[in-house]
């Protein structure tokens, strides 16, 4: 697991400049600092190198030659570096946007934990994190609309959207392939390379199936189950969705590993007090902060039996996954009627299509067997 993280700047008269670091103990001798900018100086461009040598494992992220920082993750000998590029990638962006305040340092903490548990993501975390990245959802919400843009006009219109920020084109692009949302190939006759929406991403609130069917077989008391599911219909009479929401969550549960926690033991029991102090070994250190979080995203009741004693309950769970973007038929044939984009790539567009649902039908199969064996 991750120790530390370090951003670092170089500067040409003043050379190694550290702007801030997490934990405040965490230190790289200005040596092995010299090494990571020597290593990126010879790529000359923005991405990951790692550094393994003796008691030194680095991963350090450098931003190019515009405002040449460089976020360094200090990690564990055995760990691999490569597979922290997206996330570092990621909170990249973030922390340049934060460079010219006194934020730095407070934001540091939460990015580093976020990063720390990165390999071990579960999938809708992944697609949460795909989500909460605003330079991502622009491009999933152009692709929905266009089914397929060139990558030069990607990199020209991301670079006009955001002349101040970083935009690592080559990485977002490819984690989106990486996800399954998108495909990248080539048609005769374009200069550029084409980047086509192969999946879309859905996200919603939805109620907490498994806990409603039976709750007092997920130990809630039975004069209390009248109540949870009264709370439970009348939030979803008022409940409309919306990316603001999404966000929200997204950001102060899925990406939070100890929110993460408790989200996985409320989604199979009704809990108490008690049990959430039994998450500490998990990582849960402050079960309040956890609580709040929860609260203030509307996901959790509270319900109080004739002792006295407090159940905290699920009022509704967080659907995100991928799905099958049927609709894209129809904005292909407006297209090509249209005559909005060339032919040869709208047959290419369908193409790829036809790739996807077989693909996509044969994933189905595979778990309705491996459910009907179970």
């Amino acid at each position: 697991m991750p120790s530390g993280l370090v951003i670092m700047h170089w500067d040409e008269r003043m050379g190694v400049e550290v702007l801030g670091a997490y934990p405040q103990e965490a230190t790289i001798q200005e040596k092995t600092l010299m090494q990571l900018y020597s290593q990126h100086e010879f790529t000359g461009e923005a991405g990951l190198v790692s550094i393994a040598a003796g008691a030194v494992n680095l991963a350090s992220y450098y931003t190019g030659p515009e405002s040449a920082i460089y976020v360094i993750l200090i990690l564990s000998m055995e760990e691999d570096g490569d597979v922290y590029e997206e996330g570092l990638s990621d909170i990249t962006r973030q922390i340049l946007m934060n460079l010219e305040s006194d934020s730095l340092n407070a934001i540091l903490p939460p990015l580093f934990q976020r990063l720390s548990v990165y390999p071990t993501l579960k999938e809708e975390q992944r697609y949460g994190m795909f989500l909460n990245s605003e330079i991502k959802r622009m491009i999933l919400e152009r692709l929905r609309e266009e089914c397929v843009i060139s990558k030069s006009e990607i990199s020209i219109w991301l670079k006009d959207q955001y002349k101040e920020g970083f935009v690592d084109i080559e990485n977002i692009l490819n984690a989106m392939v990486k996800l399954g949302i998108a495909k990248i190939a080539s048609v005769k006759g374009m200069s550029s390379d084409l980047v086509f929406l192969s999946e879309d991403i859905m996200a919603l609130r939805v109620p907490p199936a498994e806990l409603i069917k039976d709750p007092v077989d997920r130990h809630l008391p039975q004069s209390l189950v009248g109540e949870y599911t009264s709370e439970i219909r009348n939030f979803f009479k008022h409940y409309t969705p919306s990316e603001r929401d999404n966000i929200e969550i997204i950001e102060k549960v899925l990406l939070d590993p100890a929110c993460y926690e408790v989200l996985k033991l409320m989604r199979e029991a009704i809990v108490t007090r008690n049990d959430l102090e039994k998450l500490r070994k998990k990582g849960v250190d402050d079960v309040d902060r956890v609580l709040k979080s929860f609260w203030e995203t509307k996901m959790v009741a509270v319900f109080k039996d004739d002792k006295g004693n407090e159940y905290f309950c699920l009022t509704c769970d967080f659907y995100i996954d991928k799905f099958y973007p049927r609709y894209l038929v129809d904005t292909i044939r407006k297209q090509y009627r249209s005559r909005a984009q060339n032919s040869n790539v709208l047959v290419k567009a369908l193409e790829l299509m036809r790739e996807e649902y077989y693909a996509h039908m044969k994933s189905i199969k595979g778990n309705v067997t491996a459910a009907v064996e179970e």
